[in-house]
């Protein structure tokens, strides 16, 4: 049974390298933004405008429990998943979790590419972006760096970088 949990922030790229490993170690994939857009019927920017981020945090939570349970997995949390209730401790009960590490500048260009669909970086300079990215990093690190490992997509950032770094972390957890 294998459960594989990537963290990080908005931009590090969960999703696309989550989906990526899931193919490529047989495994399912759930983006947990998605599954709980497909559980409510509703986007998240109008489960956060009708319930509050409080609201939509408590959602989140159940969402994580359930997904937690599913095995043979490959999961990516939003990037504000780690950072609320007892979620990191959960994560890291239910299986690896891999902290998708990147700086400020790179999460800025990352987003840039895909500024539209982000509700909390709207209408936000190029300048803007950054400062909001280095100030709510800094509160989201010591969440993140919980993670059992950690992938810095600056120096290991090609998805057969990736898989390769992986697979060793399969390899650690089968010995």
């Amino acid at each position: 049974m294998k459960r594989l949990i990537l963290i990080g922030y908005m931009g590090a790229g969960k999703t696309t390298i989550g989906r990526a490993l899931a193919r490529e170690l047989g495994l399912d994939f759930y983006d947990l933004d998605w599954y709980i857009e497909d559980r409510f019927h509703k986007k998240i920017p109008e489960i956060f405008a009708q319930s509050g981020e409080e609201g939509f945090r408590e959602i989140e939570k159940k969402m994580l429990h359930e997904v937690g349970e599913f095995e043979n997995v490959v999961i990516s949390c939003g990037g504000g998943t780690p950072c609320f209730f007892d979620n990191m401790d959960y994560m890291n009960q239910q299986g690896d979790t891999i902290y998708l590490n990147a700086s400020p500048a790179v999460l800025k260009e990352h987003l840039l590419m895909g500024k539209s669909q982000r509700p909390l970086i709207q209408g936000k300079t190029p300048e803007e972006l950054e400062a909001y990215i280095h100030e709510s990093l800094q509160k989201r690190l010591p969440f993140y760096t919980k993670a059992k490992y950690t992938i810095d997509i600056e120096v290991i950032h090609t998805k057969e970088e990736i898989l390769n770094y992986v697979s060793q972390i399969n390899e650690k957890m089968a010995h």
